[in-house]
């Protein structure tokens, strides 16, 4: 493992990467939209320039794949995708596809040439699960890893917590990610001095022992799941109250009042774990 490596694995905008750089990081950003590597290139020029930050252009798809994949880069920049189906579920949504072909990348090469990061952050819709396969194949592991979990399928969340236990995590924590934008940490750099940061629109935040909370085990994660879940199904994208969110705002006061919930509802949620 490199400690003072980090993957940005979905470098987007690079909201995420401003953090570990100000931590004093180096970061290896993967990004397949070739508008944002454009953008994160001159972001970051200067980090770009000294090495402190690698950049690889492309998607992440099976080998089965060939050396090419199609990209569906949707109009809300986030919900790009090689999955299909993801971009047909969000197109329902109002949010339009367009594809374009684009190299792909395997993973388990990066890992060959780059080492196996200190923290990995993967957020590629589709992908994730090729992300953390990945690493069956590498002597180590990352002390710390996030992945964006699921919204509409239980054991698919069940699936990646199953494959992170494989790997030897032992210790979760589900992260709301509605309420990182704005929010504010007080960090411990890599040299030691403390370092503060308002994350921006898009970061999915804190890591490590950043994070407040206690760890859970891996059954205490999945009853977690189970919770948001049930929030999920009562006020999610394909709940009936979706369609008629003036009665959701009720519905959501009544719901928080009786059940101590706090927070957005229903937000979405990364899965962190440590080994």
């Amino acid at each position: 493992m490199v400690g003072d490596l980090i993957y940005d694995v979905g470098l987007h905008k690079g909201e995420d990467t401003a953090f570990y750089l100000k931590k004093g990081f180096k970061v290896l950003g993967i990004e397949a939209n070739p508008e944002l590597v454009q953008h994160c290139r001159a972001r970051f020029r200067n980090e770009v320039a000294s090495g402190q930050l690698q950049i690889i252009e492309g998607a992440i798809a099976p080998e089965s794949e060939g050396p090419t994949i199609t990209f569906y880069k949707n109009s809300d920049s986030v919900l790009s995708t090689i999955n299909k189906n993801r971009a047909e579920r969000t197109g329902k949504l109002g949010h339009k596809s367009e594809c374009i072909v684009l190299p792909r990348i395997d993973v388990a090469d990066i890992y060959c040439s780059c080492g196996v990061p200190y923290f990995l952050k993967v957020d590629v819709e589709g992908a994730d699960q090729l992300v953390l396969e990945g690493l069956k194949q590498q002597p180590n592991r990352p002390q710390y890893i996030s992945v964006e979990s699921d919204k509409v399928d239980f054991d698919e969340v069940v699936a990646q917590l199953d494959l992170l236990r494989e790997l030897g995590y032992r210790k979760f924590k589900a992260v709301q990610q509605q309420r990182i934008p704005g929010s504010r940490v007080e960090a411990r750099a890599l040299d030691g001095s403390t370092v503060a940061h308002v994350f921006e629109g898009g970061a999915s935040g804190p890591f490590g022992e950043d994070l407040g909370d206690d760890w859970l085990d891996f059954d205490g994660i999945v009853r977690r799941y189970r919770s948001i879940f049930r929030d999920y199904r009562y006020f999610g994208d394909d709940s009936l109250l979706a369609g008629f969110p003036i009665l959701a705002l009720p519905f959501k006061a009544a719901y928080k009042l009786c059940t101590g919930q706090r927070g957005s509802l229903p937000g979405w949620y990364d899965t962190h774990a440590s080994l």
